[in-house]
């Protein structure tokens, strides 16, 4: 039974591996540290909102103090707020002279802001709008972690596709090998065209290893991009296939970039948070109301020899002159407007650089691919006609290792192509904010 369960295992695991370009995308958006961040900023700006909705809540406070003194104003005070006061102590040399007395006092007041010019609904605003910024913050991050993972499952595939086809050029270079000796041994050919091809041989025995080092460092970077442990196997299922479909007009993506990128939307958060602020500092030539209410209890003793009283009162409190302090204030809010203006302008200028490098890229490496795969096709046919050639004695050694080299990299180009297409594709919906994990270009 134990070995049963021994052989299953492993095709057990080897199912749960498969990944997909769209499930890593997905995955890069639910497991990476920086998720857990973002939905920490917004968490905590979630609580700003409520720190500034406070400001319309009543301020309750309890307070409890000890006092002793012999002091004449604080005696005959204290003895008035216990209730304790007596004829006795209208005497003049207990007046001037009296004895020490405790005073444990405890306090419970409200104070309610009634009228504060508007600043506490332009900092519920200011919470609200940076709340937006953090928001659309996170939807950046999470864009990009998509486009990190897509690139980083790309450039796997694409070690992979490498190392495929340096293996096959070292078993090309194996089979030419012994056709050289054959020919050498029908007296075609020279010991120098075996050594040279032995020469090229080993030239594509260090491009298979350098290909495979290749590998493990974009698996281990594919790992990073996921969240997950560096050496945690995967089995891709998506292939290094290029896009069918073609892309849009760049205008289309420049204008979807203007409205949809969260940097786009942050920069208009920006300004519109300068206004507020703006209108907040303005907010401090209003005069503010407030009432306030208190119960106060004065005792001799902890828990006896007390009494207790009320107290009630508005108070009107307008800023008048405080040193040309608030009109700095509004003088830096207005720079600031216009600083965030500027970055607006900015950022959209950036945008749709962004946009046009991406759809130049992609339409770049499209047209890459289309010539590489020609070019792979002759590459194969001449190198066919070559070795025929070869092995009639009608071409030499060195003819044979140019096509060899030729059609090596001509595989290599038209991998590099597929990539850097795939790669486009994914910045350029990344550069327009439109990519998700169900993008097509991901499919």
């Amino acid at each position: 039974m134990m070995w049963r369960i021994v052989l299953i295992l492993p095709a057990l695991c080897l199912g749960e591996d498969g990944l997909s370009l769209k499930e890593a995308a997905r995955l890069a958006q639910t497991q990476h540290p920086s998720v857990k961040a973002e939905n920490a900023r917004m968490a905590a700006a979630g609580m700003r909102i409520e720190a500034a909705r406070g400001g319309y809540l009543p301020k309750v406070n309890y307070s409890e103090s000890y006092q002793r003194s012999n002091n004449p104003v604080f005696v005959f005070s204290g003895l008035l707020m216990q209730r304790r006061f007596t004829e006795a102590d209208f005497n003049l040399p207990t007046l001037n002279n009296p004895d020490s007395i405790n005073n444990f006092q405890s306090v419970l007041s409200v104070d309610q802001t009634v009228f504060d010019g508007g600043q506490t609904r332009r900092q519920v605003e200011s919470a609200q709008i940076r709340k937006k910024l953090t928001a659309e913050e996170q939807r950046l991050v999470e864009m990009n972690l998509a486009a990190g993972a897509a690139r980083a499952y790309l450039g796997v595939l694409l070690a992979e596709e490498s190392l495929k086809v340096a293996t096959e050029a070292v078993a090309s270079a194996e089979a030419d090998l012994h056709r050289a000796e054959s020919v050498r041994a029908a007296g075609m050919s020279t010991d120098a065209d075996v050594l040279s091809i032995k020469v090229h041989m080993a030239a594509m025995k260090e491009q298979q290893i350098r290909r495979r080092s290749e590998l493990d460092v974009a698996r281990a970077a594919l790992n990073e991009a996921l969240g997950a442990p560096l050496d945690t196997p995967r089995q891709l299922t998506t292939a290094l296939a290029p896009l069918k479909t073609a892309p849009t007009g760049r205008e289309s993506y420049e204008k979807q970039a203007a409205g949809e990128r969260p940097d786009a939307k942050q920069a208009d958060l920006a300004v519109e948070l300068s206004h507020t602020q703006s209108t907040l500092a303005r907010a401090a030539y209003l005069p503010q109301v407030s009432i306030r209410g208190a119960l106060e209890a004065d005792r001799g003793k902890f828990a006896t020899q007390g009494g207790g009283n009320w107290f009630a009162g508005v108070t009107l409190r307008w800023n008048l002159f405080n040193g040309f302090t608030d009109r700095s204030r509004i003088r830096e809010t207005e720079q600031a407007i216009a600083i965030s203006q500027s970055q607006k302008q900015q950022v959209s200028a950036a945008l749709q650089l962004q946009v046009r490098k991406a759809y130049a890229d992609l339409t770049s490496a499209s047209e890459r691919i289309q010539v590489a795969e020609a070019t792979v096709a002759q590459a194969d046919e001449s190198l066919r006609i070559v070795r025929n050639r070869y092995e009639s004695g009608l071409s030499t050694v060195t003819d044979l290792l140019r096509n060899q080299v030729a059609k090596l990299e001509a595989s290599f180009r038209r991998l590099a192509a597929i990539h850097d297409q795939r790669v486009a594709a994914a910045m350029l919906e990344l550069a327009a904010g439109s990519l998700t994990p169900g993008s097509e270009v991901l499919q």
